[in-house]
């Protein structure tokens, strides 16, 4: 009798021991299922871009889908510790890829000041100089942080990411020979997932027509569209290649210069382009997880 007994306590012992393995190996696979649940449902990072108001100038500051930062261009020099405190203000310290797209006052005036607080990484500018006291001021701020300027051309990829997936890279100037500074223009393309946006400067007809010619995607969600709106920039057969969904202006209210021009906003608007303007919406924001684009203003119209 107690031999039986005591095989009936060890089947049973056995049972509960498989049972409790089962239930541990049922509530593990439960646990991982939940947690990566909640891993999947988490928000992608996101690629954010903003087109700052500057007045009559021109400064976008990019924060990408790693962390890392871009500020294109600087606006005039009393624009620049405005954008080095807004920069500040998004709790950034540094500034990864820094990009002068061309020596003109009203590009690269406040880039001295908006970086003497931040940390610098790379920098990039096209090869061309100009005889200004402005120009001169940069580079022997750039020199004495003991920054090279690398140049920017086309063909140049200035950052990658497998995860998160973008890329970006320099789609102009594709040659060194122009009559004008604005040609000279970095032109600078971000892929992020399935968006892409696009930065031209002040890139005008020259530029536009080698970018054509070049082969290189031109296709673009978002554009800032080139010299202010100018009708020296954003031929036709450019907007088309590009056309974006949405395009932002930087220009000054009431600018000398009647930016935007009217035939460059007509041949946006006719290939469907929802058009800002930093001089009617103020600093303009859109962001993109890879997927979706979101846009914000500090201002409605």
């Amino acid at each position: 009798m107690k031999k039986n007994i005591k095989k009936l306590l060890c089947v049973l012992l056995c049972i509960t021991s498989v049972f409790l393995l089962c239930s541990c190996e049922s509530l593990y696979e439960y646990l991982d299922s939940d947690l990566s649940a909640e891993e999947n449902s988490l928000p992608a990072p996101r690629l954010v871009s903003h087109f700052l108001d500057v007045g009559q100038g021109d400064s976008t500051f990019i924060q990408l889908p790693d962390g890392r930062t871009m500020l294109i261009d600087a606006g005039v020099t009393d624009e620049g510790d405005g954008i080095g405190k807004y920069i500040s203000d998004l709790g950034c310290k540094r500034i990864d890829f820094l990009i002068a797209t061309h020596p003109h006052s009203d590009h690269i005036g406040g880039m001295r000041r908006a970086i003497k607080e931040l940390e610098v990484g790379e920098v990039y500018m096209p090869k061309v100089t100009a005889d200004t006291f402005t120009y001169e001021k940069l580079l022997k701020e750039l020199g004495n942080r003991g920054l090279k300027v690398k140049t920017a051309k086309a063909g140049v990829r200035i950052a990658s990411s497998a995860d998160p997936q973008y890329t970006v890279d320099l789609l102009a100037p594709c040659g060194d020979n122009y009559e004008g500074l604005n040609d000279y223009s970095a032109v600078v393309m971000i892929r992020y997932g399935g968006v892409s946006f696009l930065y031209t400067g002040d890139a005008e007809l020259a530029s536009e027509t080698e970018m054509l010619k070049s082969g290189a995607d031109l296709s673009a969600d978002v554009v800032k569209i080139g010299h202010h709106g100018s009708s020296d920039s954003s031929c036709e057969e450019f907007v088309a290649a590009v056309g974006a969904s949405y395009g932002v202006i930087s220009c000054g209210e009431n600018n000398d210069y009647g930016h935007p021009h009217k035939q460059a906003l007509k041949r946006w608007e006719k290939a469907g382009t929802k058009l800002y303007r930093t001089d009617l919406n103020g600093t303009v924001i859109i962001s993109s997880d890879g997927s979706e684009i979101c846009v914000d203003t500090e201002r409605q119209e």
